[in-house]
């Protein structure tokens, strides 16, 4: 089918999330290997996003391929109340990068699905209702984790269900405190939240959920002391810690788990996207043995028809298997030094360019109007302009496929990239910041 005919009929009949319908013509794929995706007119395309941060071991990895075929052939799916080789096995594996005692699994279909979960595990285990969600975070578009998230893509499906509060959390390029200092930013901004609790009734609150860095919201990396000092306070109120992992984990951030980059455990983790890579779908809740030995004697109310489906669960165990084979955590966190240094020397050449940020292979580009006064280009949901359409166009017409939202483009390949195809999607990411440049100053 060629392309034209391939858009019609994609259009007579699909909806696609978070885009008004009309209009809309996707870029059709045919093919993807390594960090490339070809589409069905034979155009290469760097996947600068590893699909949507999920396909951390790249395209076509013919391990997981074959462990997935073999899968197949002996059992794709059974009832969850049965047992699995598959299912055993993974969450075995799962338990040996895990930080602390976080070693019991619960399998959802999705990072969404295990926020969820994870909602109802903390309200059980606490007999609490409040759940502490930041603003400027993400958690995933059903009913309970859309509610936690806090940006724009909330609104639409507010009022959402009840008991969730937000709060600030540290954003040290933009520190509202007029402090200079990331860690005197990440400590007022703990006095803040610890006062928020005071008013609010901390012996209420049943969980605090964070991602450990803030992901589509910028890849705002917190003051390691201000993870710590999080990990206590909720220690001292009796409130769990949730840890969202879902885009932070398998390596994205330079560790196993993004929380291990600021020594702190939490008490439940919340994964998917890299934990197969995008090759089926998987998520996973993480326990820590409290809570483990809390149900042991209670029913865990909660059930899916797909947990622990074998086939993914089989696509997990691979995938693990090539991080550990081929050391992509650690390739994340040296190459991620690598392309920090990079994205520096751009905020040295471009006026449209106020801060970068990256850790491991995940890094971020915030754009401003005004680099002393930061004001933005775009500004938050868009409100000034809209830079980020014009940008992925100029990026996909130099065969660089980011994502690009407000005033951030943001770059998470494949952790299997090398230095020089850095090099490449650095170069093409230039090209876009001489357009936004005409916009600055």
């Amino acid at each position: 089918m060629d392309t034209a005919e391939l858009q019609k009929l994609d259009r007579e009949h699909l909806i696609y999330s978070w885009k008004a319908q009309g209009g809309w013509v996707p870029t059709e794929i045919d093919r993807a290997e390594g960090i490339y995706m070809w589409d069905t007119d034979g155009r290469r395309i760097i996947d600068g996003c590893a699909g949507l941060l999920n396909c951390n071991i790249g395209h076509g990895n013919r391990h997981v391929i074959e462990a997935m075929t073999r899968q197949m052939e002996k059992l794709c799916f059974i009832a969850p109340g049965f047992g699995t080789e598959p299912r055993a096995k993974l969450a075995a594996k799962i338990a040996e990068h895990t930080p602390g005692d976080l070693d019991y699994v619960f399998f959802a279909n999705a990072g969404a699905e295990a926020n969820e979960n994870a909602i109802k595990t903390a309200r059980w285990f606490t007999g609490r209702h409040k759940v502490y969600s930041a603003w400027k975070s993400y958690h995933g578009a059903t009913a309970g984790s859309i509610t936690l998230t806090g940006d724009p893509r909330r609104w639409p499906a507010e009022p959402g269900i009840p008991g969730v509060v937000h709060f600030f959390g540290p954003y040290p390029y933009r520190n509202p405190f007029g402090v200079d200092d990331a860690e005197e930013c990440g400590r007022l901004t703990l006095n803040m939240l610890e006062e928020q609790l005071m008013y609010d009734n901390p012996k209420s609150v049943a969980a605090i959920i964070v991602e450990p860095i803030v992901g589509t919201n910028g890849i705002v990396i917190p003051p390691k002391s201000y993870m710590k000092g999080l990990r206590q306070l909720c220690d001292e109120n009796g409130i769990l810690l949730i840890s969202d992992e879902v885009m932070a984990g398998w390596g994205r951030a330079g560790k196993w788990f993004g929380i291990d980059n600021f020594d702190v455990v939490p008490d439940i983790i919340t994964t998917a996207k890299g934990l197969t890579s995008g090759y089926v779908p998987l998520g996973a809740m993480i326990w820590n043995k409290k809570i483990w030995d809390y149900f042991q004697d209670r029913p865990y109310a909660s059930g899916l028809t797909y947990t622990g489906h074998a086939l993914a669960c089989a696509c997990g165990i691979a995938n693990i298997e090539v991080y550990e084979s081929e050391k992509l955590i650690e390739r994340s966190a040296e190459n991620g030094k690598y392309l920090a240094k990079k994205l520096e020397e751009l905020k040295d050449r471009h006026a449209s360019v106020g801060d970068t940020r990256c850790i491991g292979l995940w890094a971020c580009i915030e754009l401003v109007k005004d680099k002393k006064t930061k004001a933005p280009l775009a500004g938050y949901n868009n409100a000034i302009r809209n830079v980020s359409a014009q940008l992925g166009k100029i990026f996909m017409d130099n065969g660089l496929y980011l994502y690009c939202n407000w005033d951030y483009i943001f770059i998470s390949p494949p952790l299997i990239i090398d230095r020089k195809q850095i090099d490449e999607i650095v170069a093409i990411v230039e090209k876009g910041l001489e357009w936004t440049d005409t916009l600055a100053g």
